[in-house]
Formats: structure tokens, sequence, C-alpha cells
């Protein structure tokens, strides 16, 4: 597979990254080694399982009642002197956005991470209408410097090497050549931030969570760059979409809980945040925004995927996204929950076939979102719309009727057994394909089949 109407399709993506070797290796440890402190983490909180299943209850209940908790966040934002703006689609989130900042002439705009903005291509938007736009979030600001998307939604630059930082720093921000010290890099980051917010005349920020009790908003980072960004100028604006809001500060603090262990194996983030207001002589904008929510939200298993706090768990455990990288997903949001969000958008109908099945990424999540079935019921969408990826549509109907065959398949795992025991391998694996590429040939029992086995030995006890 390769393009589809100029869209690239995951495995043709995919393949061209597994073209160096070491750098995939390499991912797949950096990445692995976020999930096993996360695994640290949550073994360490013996009420963890009943944590996650609070968090998918709150996060459930909310969305079942999703007008009465927006309408009670509005009104109490109304309260608190914070303006309350409503968007359909990316295009209305990006008119209102500028609108807010044309009318205070801003032309400096600092940003703190937002994965909302990303989904609705706001930084590109606002700098055509003459508005600088400075991402703060340290990853955001390497991949921003690079011209380039976030390849995971909590490090997004976790497919760059340090030394590949250090040369682009030196490039874009003059420090000094060949210097790789993360501690040295992250200190001219700094630096060079710092006139940024300095200069700022708004700032903005994307939201984790919105207490409808509270009409306020609650912002999680480790470096404080958001509270830097909106505490300066006098305008800020929080961005979020609809399925970010929660019920109470007893949902708040049940996943503040999770999200940062779940994350990136910390306790808790360095700064969590609540804004409820303005500050004196300022003023505090909320957009709310659907953009295609409300239209999952009317098929019960789809929905279940915006109960998903964004902690990226399930990318740093997934095999497919550890090895193929952010990049091969043709979606902004790339891994199990990029699929479940983005695969009824995917013009090349790949996304939902960019998956094991293999079910981790839904035991690691922390709300207890099924992603598995989530995948699984996108192949089916696409199969009954007759959309499967290049290729499926025409072997995979045989390799069905194969399957339901109990004479064809016992035959033919039989012919696979004999031909792997007397036949060498090189002579074998190119009958695997990329399947066997980077694999070793299983050995063939010489006990025969399951089935005889198990007439011989179990089916008469």
């Amino acid at each position: 597979m390769a393009l589809i109407g100029g869209i690239e399709s995951h495995a043709s993506a995919a393949e061209k990254f597994n073209r160096d070797v070491d750098r995939v290796n390499w991912h797949d440890k950096a990445l692995w080694n976020l999930r096993h402190k996360r695994d640290l983490a949550a073994d360490s909180q013996p009420e963890w399982e009943d944590l996650k299943q609070l968090g998918s209850e709150y996060k459930l209940h909310t969305l079942a009642n999703l007008k009465h908790y927006l309408t009670e966040f509005e009104a109490n934002c109304k309260k608190n002197g914070i303006v309350v703006h409503w968007a359909k689609d990316a295009k209305e989130h990006n008119e209102i956005v500028h609108g807010i900042l044309a009318k205070h002439n801003v032309k400096n705009l600092v940003k703190s991470k937002s994965m909302l903005t990303e989904e609705c291509h706001l930084n590109p938007y606002l700098i055509e209408r003459g508005i600088d736009v400075i991402d703060t979030d340290l990853g955001e600001r390497i991949i921003q410097l690079n011209e380039q998307p976030p390849s995971h939604i909590v490090v997004p630059a976790i497919h760059l090497k340090k030394e590949e930082v250090g040369e682009l720093f030196h490039r874009k921000i003059g420090s000094e050549k060949g210097a790789s010290c993360p501690t040295y890099l992250t200190k001219q980051a700094r630096a060079h931030l710092r006139q940024k917010f300095l200069e700022a005349d708004a700032g903005l920020t994307g939201v984790n969570m919105a207490v409808a009790s509270e009409g306020a908003v609650a912002i999680a980072t480790n470096e404080g760059n958001a509270d830097m960004g909106v505490n300066l100028p006098k305008v800020q604006i929080h961005c979020m979409g609809i399925d970010k809001i929660v019920p109470n500060m007893d949902a708040a603090s049940v996943l503040s809980r999770t999200l940062a262990r779940n994350a990136t194996g910390q306790p808790i983030t360095s700064y969590t945040t609540f804004y409820k207001g303005p500050k004196e002589g300022g003023e505090m904008h909320v957009v709310l925004v659907d953009n295609g929510r409300t239209k999952l939200f009317q098929d019960e298993l789809l929905a279940e995927a915006y109960k998903c706090i964004r902690c990226g768990g399930c990318l740093n455990t997934c095999p497919v996204y550890r090895r193929s990288s952010g990049f091969s997903y043709n979606a902004l949001i790339p891994g199990p929950i990029g699929i479940a969000v983005s695969a009824g958008d995917d013009e090349t109908h790949s996304l939902a076939w960019a998956c094991s099945l293999c079910g981790s990424c839904t035991q690691v999540c922390p709300t207890k979102v099924p992603l598995d079935k989530i995948i699984f019921k996108w192949r089916r969408i696409h199969s009954e719309q007759g959309k499967l990826p290049y290729g499926k549509s025409g072997y995979m109907p045989w390799v069905g009727k194969f399957m339901a065959n109990e004479t064809m398949l016992n035959l033919g795992m039989a012919s696979a057994r004999t031909a792997l025991r007397i036949l060498p391998d090189a002579l074998m694996k190119p009958f695997g394909m990329d399947w066997t590429k980077h694999r070793e040939l299983p050995k063939a029992p010489n006990t025969g089949s399951f089935e005889a086995w198990f007439k011989k030995n179990r089916e008469n006890k």
C-alpha cells in the first residue's frame, strides 16, 4: 500500500520508519521506559483499580448527561466573569479565537500544549493573519522550530534524539554547536522563551478538565509554562473539546490522581492549576468545541473513546505505535486513541488495521476506554461500507472461507507443519512476507494439531 488520494497509508509510512532499525529500537525503548514508570506508579497505589473504575464511571456519567453539565459549566463561568464561546467545528473555533485577539490588537501570542488547537490547525490560521504564535511547552517548541506536528500527545518530540535537538537549537536559537546535554538545552530553551512570555499580548492554553460545578478549568503541566502564559498578559483564552467536562471537584481529584501516573509515572504533574476567573483588569475566555464529537456520541461504543483524559498511556504500551512512530498514522492523534477517534475520517481506510488487537491499550487506560473493541468496530464499519484497505478486499474473503472450512484448514495446517519441519527457513520465510522479515519461524510441533492432541489426551477424560 502506498498513496491513496495523495495520502499515505499507515503501512507505507511505517515501512519507511522501519528502514532505520537503530531509530526504531531507540523509539521503542524510550516509550517502553514510560510504560515501565507507569506500572511502578500504578502498583504503588493499592486502590488503583478502584480509581480506574471511578474515573470511568465519572466520565461515562458526564457524557451521558453532557447537555446538563455543559449548561451548568457555562452558567457558573458567567457568574465568575468568564466569557464562554461555542464552536461547532474547527473553522468556528479559529474564527472565535482570532476575533478575541483582533479585538485586543494582539500581535504576540504565547500558547501552551493543546491537542484541540492542533486538531483545529489554529497556529497556521493565526500566523496567516499576522499573529506571532509561540508554543511554550518544551516539546511543542522543539517541533514548532522543526516545522513538524506532534508525534505523541504527551511527549510530542519523542521521535527526536537529543543530538538532533541540539543541532536544531544551534540553528534556530543560537545554542552551542554540538551541544546535546538535555539540561543545557532546556536552559537554552528557557532563556529563549522567557523573553517571549514578557512580550506576549495574550496567552492561550488547552484544558485538561473543566469543572461544571465550579465554572473553572484545570491545566496540568510540568514546566509551568501555561501559568506563565496566562498570568502575565491581560487576555487569557482556554480552548477545549466538549468532552473535557467533569461534574465536580471529586471527579477532578480522581482523574488528577491517575493522569500523571499513567502518563509519565509521576504522582501528579508539577503544576496543576484551576482558573476560575479573569485577573483584575483582564479577560478570561473559554472556547467549547464540538468538531465531530456529538456525531460519535450517537454510537454507544464509539462514544466511550471520549472518556479519554489524554494521558498517552495507550501509545506507550502499543507495540504498533512504538515500532512505527506517530508520523505513520494519517491522523493528528496517533496510536490506539487516535484510531478510536479518527478512523472514521481516514481516507486511506488503513488506520483501523494499524493495531494487533492485543488489548494492552485497554488494560492500561485509566478510564477503562475499551480501545480494542472500538478499533475492532471500526474495522467492521469499514468492511460493511466496502472500504477495506487496498488488498484486503481481494484476499480476506478467501482467507475467511479457508478458515471457516474445517477440512481445508486442517489440511493447510498439516501441510504447513510438514513444510516447516523439512524445508529450510530461507525457502519458507518469503511466504510470511513482512511478518517474517524480522522474526524467526516457529518450530513445528511433532504432536500434530491441537485437535488431534485433544482427542487423544482429553476428550474422553
